[in-house]
């Protein structure tokens, strides 16, 4: 019996990574025009629409380590978008504040994600947009792995 040899060009995995490498490419390339890279907009995604303070938190949601997110959140308080405070009650705990500066560049930047999101939403019809939600979820369930998102 011959086995039929793997093609990749046509499979699953392949097809979904280059989905998701030309969404972060056209992404990026719109925030670096900002100043910004993925991890730094998703941080003021995280402070600014989340309501998120606590780094540990941030971190969560932004999906990367603590030390990760520490090294952000150091290098966007030296860029002043983002101001880190002690903490009431606890000197040691750190609260985060978005920045006049931190609140304009979420505001010049959402535009962008919506654009870019809007890019291949608009390929679909809404029916095959849910479909395709509904799908990836279901790719994702029951996997025990803990992956980054970012």
């Amino acid at each position: 019996m011959t086995a039929t040899p793997y093609r990749l060009h046509q499979s699953l995995g392949y097809q979904l990574s280059l989905a998701a490498r030309l969404q972060e490419r056209r992404l990026e390339d719109g925030l670096r025009r900002l100043g910004l890279t993925r991890i730094t907009w998703c941080v003021l995604l995280a402070v600014g629409n989340e309501g998120l303070s606590q780094p540990s938190e941030i971190a969560g949601f932004v999906g990367i380590d603590r030390t990760a997110a520490s090294r952000a959140l150091r290098q966007m308080e030296a860029a002043g978008l983002i101001a880190r405070r002690a903490g009431t009650g606890d000197r040691r705990t750190r609260s985060v504040v978005m920045t006049p500066l931190g609140r304009d560049l979420l505001g010049r930047g959402t535009p962008l994600a919506e654009n870019n999101n809007s890019v291949m939403e608009e390929r679909l019809t809404d029916r095959e947009s849910d479909e395709l939600r509904r799908l990836l979820t279901k790719l994702r369930a029951g996997e025990d792995m803990d992956l980054p998102r970012l």
